[in-house]
């Protein structure tokens, strides 16, 4: 396994990896527990969003009902036979910010913290279809102040800001974005397995 970044203290390792990154409106109504609309329980209490998302194949581990969000809380969005994936990136996105109360946003800086999520997800997943055949799932977690995003694909390339970074120059400012907005971001690679895993790090506003 290799990563270009050190996986942030104190974060949880993924399952196989460390750390890795590649690259409101109000939601539905009927919403379950855990913030997703529509949603049914699986066997082992993970959360799966009804059509009611547009997110076939999405999962979630939902929040206490009442409960404020701690500790460590994922959700998955698996890209498998789907198209308009950055639309539908962003609104499970926006869904799981929603849930962890980042939305509705109270004040100024709430509300630019949970658009830089949404924009970072834009970024990965549009890296992803660009470069790398397009990605394969969105994974997003909330760990008490700091959203954590993955974007999975089976690219080869290496994710980096073009250098140097001219802003009137159509194209090539999704990393530089990235990088910028984030509190760290890097790629993790598992030898063996084709692909890599694309991490982000934003964290909530002081």
């Amino acid at each position: 396994m290799s990563t270009t970044r050190p996986y942030s203290p104190g974060s949880p390792e993924p399952s196989g990896a460390s750390g890795a990154f590649h690259g409101g409106d109000a939601p539905g109504s009927g919403a379950t527990p855990g913030g997703v609309p529509g949603g049914s329980a699986s066997g082992d209490g993970t959360a799966v969003p009804s059509a009611t998302t547009g997110a076939p194949g999405a999962s979630a581990t939902p929040s206490p009902a009442g409960a404020a969000s701690t500790g460590r809380q994922v959700r998955r969005l698996s890209f498998d036979d789907v198209s308009g994936v950055v639309p539908l990136a962003r609104d499970f996105a926006r869904q799981a910010l929603y849930a962890w109360g980042w939305l509705p946003a109270a004040t100024a800086d709430q509300r630019a913290a949970a658009e830089d999520v949404l924009l970072v997800v834009s970024e990965l997943v549009t890296n992803a279809c660009l470069h790398a055949e397009g990605p394969d799932e969105l994974q997003i977690g909330c760990d008490n102040k700091v959203i954590r995003v993955e974007v999975s694909d089976r690219g080869t390339g290496q994710p980096a800001p073009r250098t140097p970074h001219r802003a009137g120059r159509p194209g090539g400012h999704g990393m530089f974005i990235v990088q910028r907005l984030c509190l760290d971001w890097g790629v993790v690679r598992i030898p063996g397995v084709a692909g890599k895993k694309v991490w982000a790090e934003l964290g909530a506003p002081a």
